[in-house]
C-alpha cells in the first residue's frame, strides 16, 4: 500500500485510502475493467466506497498520467493503469481484452516529432483463441 501512496503523492494526488485501492487494484488486476466491476471488486473490502468515488478517483488519476481509458467497445469505458504504449484485442464472443505487444511503425517519429503525443490507442477486434478452441 505504501507503493501506491507514493505514486499518487509524487503526482500530486492526495493519498486517500479510497484512492490507493483504487490503484492498487488496476495495478494488480491487468483485466480492464469498468467502474462497476471496479465498485463490485472493491465494495467489500472499502465500505464507504461509492461509484462516485470510482468515477472521480478515476478521473484524477486519468488527468495525472496514471490511468488509460479505453473505449474499445460502443458501451461501456474500461480503465488500466499506464504501462508502455501497447494495443488493444477485444474478443466480440467472450468480451476479454488482451494487451498486445505489436510495435507501431509511427510511435517513434510521432515521440520526437512536432506534435504532442498524448495517448495511443490501437485497437483489434476479432475471436481469442481460447473462445476459437472452444468451439472446436
Amino acid at each position: 500500500m505504501e507503493e501506491y501512496k507514493k505514486i499518487l503523492i509524487a503526482k500530486g494526488i492526495k493519498p486517500t485510502f479510497q484512492r490507493i485501492k483504487i490503484l492498487e487494484y488496476l495495478s494488480r488486476n491487468r483485466t480492464h475493467p469498468t467502474v462497476d466491476m471496479i465498485y463490485t471488486a472493491l465494495f467489500k473490502k472499502v465500505p464507504t466506497l461509492s461509484k462516485t468515488t470510482v468515477y472521480n478517483t478515476l478521473d484524477i488519476l486519468r488527468e495525472n498520467g496514471l490511468v488509460d481509458v479505453l473505449t474499445i467497445t460502443e458501451s461501456e469505458m474500461r480503465y488500466e493503469y499506464c504501462t508502455e504504449p501497447h494495443h488493444h484485442f477485444l474478443c466480440r464472443r467472450c468480451g476479454r481484452i488482451i494487451d498486445l505487444d505489436v510495435k507501431c511503425p509511427y510511435l517513434e517519429k510521432m515521440k520526437f516529432g512536432e506534435h504532442k503525443l498524448e495517448q495511443i490507442h490501437g485497437y483489434f477486434k476479432g475471436i481469442c483463441k481460447d473462445c476459437l478452441e472452444e468451439a472446436q
